[in-house]
């Protein structure tokens, strides 16, 4: 089992605070971006994934552009979305972007689709918020048939059809790995189940073992319609430190920052100590020394029978310098313990 685990990161591009205290700019937050991820393909982290967003307090709103500039500077480690906004895209542009990044990168991309959690993006590009439903839906019914790389005959609702339209360019391997990013619905598990793609399930709080079901929905979905069982992956935040005491508090404030300024759009309470300490007890945060963030990892993946582990490991305006040694404590040290212990 521990060979085939994969331990990725995950960041939204949050935009930190420099030395002054004062928030970076945008492309200051993006080039340190990239810098994190060239630290993670050195110290043996298999996957980094970069979110989409269209607001000021994330700097990325082009994972692809940040994505393709990362795999000139690296060799093995794999890069996606996490995710691709797929309700406000066009699903040929998506997979045609991702396709090109495949290329550059000689074979290392992947693709996570999900409908976000934010909603920005539908104003933005002139969509209407009441078809929420019907334009996921639509556009992954279209992007299933994009990925198999033929031409494509298709119909639906929200875009003039297509009649035996091929598609470029093509990828080398004849694939594109692409997951479907699930927030915890049995909807959104049959989705990916039908179209037959990989799980990512975002587990962003409470006991990551109330998400078994949904696991269990999954593999009898994949066997009902006689596909091959296929792997389920998370994601949560976490942050690794050199001790338990030190990861607690370099993290509680800008998390806390980061929790209260979208619960305030969302009507949720304020973040306090107690729930913090709740959510690394009992919870989905994996925060602490190498140790104790390995062996919770490597609970969730047993519990789960996951495949990989992506931590978002960025959190408001939590700076920079903090954020590699993170990167370097759960390549060098984290990684290697989940995989014994699983061994």
């Amino acid at each position: 089992m521990a060979a085939a685990i994969e331990l990725g990161l995950d960041t939204f591009g949050d935009v930190t605070d420099g030395a002054d205290g004062k928030p970076q700019s945008a492309a200051k937050v993006i080039r340190d971006l990239v810098d994190e991820a060239v630290l993670a393909d050195s110290v043996g982290v298999d996957f980094i994934g970069v979110g989409e967003h269209h607001r000021a307090d994330f700097a990325v709103a082009s994972p692809e552009m940040v994505l393709g500039t990362i795999a000139g500077r690296t060799t093995r480690i794999r890069l996606g979305s996490a995710v691709t906004v797929l309700s406000s895209d066009d699903p040929i542009r998506v997979y045609q972007r991702f396709a090109t990044l495949d290329a550059v990168s000689n074979g290392r991309a992947e693709v996570i689709l999900g409908r976000g959690s934010f909603i920005e993006s539908f104003p933005l590009f002139g969509f209407d918020l009441n078809q929420y439903e019907e334009l996921f839906n639509e556009k992954l019914d279209l992007y299933a048939a994009v990925i198999k790389q033929q031409p494509v005959t298709w119909q639906g609702r929200t875009r003039p059809p297509l009649k035996n339209q091929p598609i470029f360019p093509k990828t080398e391997s004849g694939t594109l790995t692409t997951w479907i990013g699930v927030g915890g619905t049995p909807e959104s598990v049959m989705r990916a189940a039908h179209y037959g793609f990989p799980m990512m399930l975002a587990i962003i709080g409470g006991d990551p073992k109330r998400f078994a079901p949904f696991v269990d929905l999954y593999r009898g979905a994949l066997t009902d319609a006689g596909k091959p069982m296929l792997p389920v992956g998370v994601h949560s935040h976490g942050y690794v430190a050199e001790t338990d005491a030190l990861a607690r508090e370099e993290l509680f404030a800008d998390y806390r920052r980061m929790r209260d300024k979208i619960g305030a759009e969302r009507g949720w309470a304020p973040f306090g100590k107690t729930e913090f300490e709740r959510e690394i007890a009992h919870g989905s945060l994996y925060v602490g020394s190498p140790d104790t963030v390995a062996r919770k990892i490597a609970a969730t993946i047993k519990a789960l029978g996951a495949a990989r582990f992506d931590m978002k490991y960025s959190a408001g305006p939590l700076p920079h310098a903090k954020m590699m040694r993170c990167i370097e404590l759960y390549g060098r040290k984290v990684a290697p313990m989940v995989r014994e212990i699983l061994a």
